[in-house]
């Protein structure tokens, strides 16, 4: 256990036994969200969305057995940059930075 961790006054069983369904729901809209990008196929040369690839990434996160998954994901998936833009692209915010020099 991670020294930031906080103990949870639950035991490991009563954890899964109130949680798991909810979580097994979440990976299975994961799954059918991953399933429907890979059928829509790749145009060309189309390499992956940067936020599929970010999502990829936070999946190897969560299984690479290490703690502070949480804060590790939100790292991986925050734009930490503090340069002001004149213009913001899109319409708002899209849940993980786009690649340097992308102007996405």
């Amino acid at each position: 256990m991670a020294d930031s961790e906080t103990p949870n006054p639950m035991s490991r069983t009563d954890v899964v036994d109130a949680y798991f369904l909810e979580h097994r729901a979440k990976l299975l809209d994961i799954a059918a969200f991953l399933d429907r990008v890979d059928r829509a196929g790749k145009a060309g040369d189309e390499a992956d969305d940067f936020r599929i690839t970010a999502l990829r990434r936070a999946l190897e996160v969560l299984d690479d057995g290490k703690g502070d998954r949480v804060r590790r994901v939100l790292d991986l998936m925050s734009d930490t940059s503090s340069e002001l833009v004149d213009v913001a692209p899109g319409k708002g915010a899209c849940g993980t930075p786009p690649p340097a020099g992308s102007g996405a």
